[in-house]
């Protein structure tokens, strides 16, 4: 029990590391590349071609320019997280304000107070206790991918690797990915707080379940993203996470039921928000023409 404690508590380690070597890799492959040009330059290993036309003085300033720019980049995430309040104030408008989603949540809570009233949840424990279908690996293999942690730890890689090549569309998407898991989370982190209840294994803050709605979350998004193909497995993925949950008593149905309901809501309005119009794989884009901007229109618009 105490090894099992502390490989959990590891664990825990290294995604904050994960989370914190992705928002710096970009920067310290620059300053890296950065370094070891300048140790050349000054041993005289590089030798400037005249024929070419360039000069020490210019490779200098390119590699300011470069210095600069891996700066820029933790300038560029503490800005992000200097507004990080207001964007979830801003994200918990577009998701919980809106009239379906209002209903689904309700719809949610609703059926997880009907569960948990009627002694639903209880029997439903009880049996999961008589018939575990997950031990030893595979239970906490499903608890380590259901993880919030290994979420986040993901999506922050994601972006690291966008921002360093330069790919635009992915570090909105996984922007995107990790609004909608801090949205989650936090919402969770709240409502456990307020309902204060116990699991059925006597673990704390039980409703609702945090390794659900977490990846429900990732999986609308993913849906949202790169449709059924991609969405479809990920939805599976959470369900099976969510089943664990109940399986291995660390939750009770109402939590699951729940947790799965505020993750597909968060998830879906943030990367819905976010995904770009496409007709038969052409992305649509606005067009404006004429001298004074009087014709207005769409362009299709395929990215190679």
């Amino acid at each position: 029990m105490i090894a099992y404690c502390w490989a959990r508590y590891w664990f825990r380690i290294v995604c904050v590391a994960m989370i914190f070597a992705a928002i710096c890799v970009n920067q310290a492959t620059a300053l890296y590349s950065i370094s070891g040009k300048s140790s050349l330059l000054e041993s005289g290993e590089i030798k400037v071609a005249s024929s070419l036309g360039t000069t020490n003085e210019d490779s200098k300033n390119s590699l300011e320019q470069r210095s600069e720019k891996s700066k820029s980049f933790l300038e560029f995430t503490k800005d992000y997280i200097k507004g990080w309040p207001n964007r979830i104030r801003e994200d918990s408008k577009d998701s919980f304000l809106k009239r379906d989603n209002i209903t689904a949540l309700l719809l949610a809570g609703g059926a997880s107070i009907a569960l948990h009233s009627s002694g639903a949840d209880g029997q439903l424990a009880r049996n999961f206790n008589h018939h575990r279908v997950f031990h030893d690996f595979t239970d906490e293999g499903l608890n380590i991918i259901g993880s919030p942690w290994t979420h986040f730890g993901a999506s922050a890689l994601w972006y690291a690797v966008s921002a360093k090549n330069k790919d635009e569309f992915n570090k909105e998407r996984a922007w995107t990915m990790m609004r909608a898991l801090s949205l989650t989370s936090a919402t969770t982190f709240a409502l456990k707080a307020i309902r204060h209840n116990d699991a059925p294994n006597g673990k704390r803050w039980a409703w609702p379940s945090g390794h659900t709605s977490s990846s429900f979350a990732a999986a609308s998004v993913l849906h949202e993203f790169y449709g059924p193909k991609v969405g479809f497995p990920a939805y599976a993925l959470a369900s099976l996470i969510g089943y664990r949950m109940m399986d291995s008593g660390d939750h009770w149905a109402s939590d699951v039921v729940f947790g799965a309901t505020l993750g597909w809501v968060v998830g879906h309005s943030l990367a819905g928000r976010q995904k770009r119009l496409e007709i038969a794989g052409l992305e649509v884009l606005p067009f404006m023409a004429g001298p004074d901007g009087s014709q207005a229109g769409i362009s299709l618009v395929k990215r190679f």
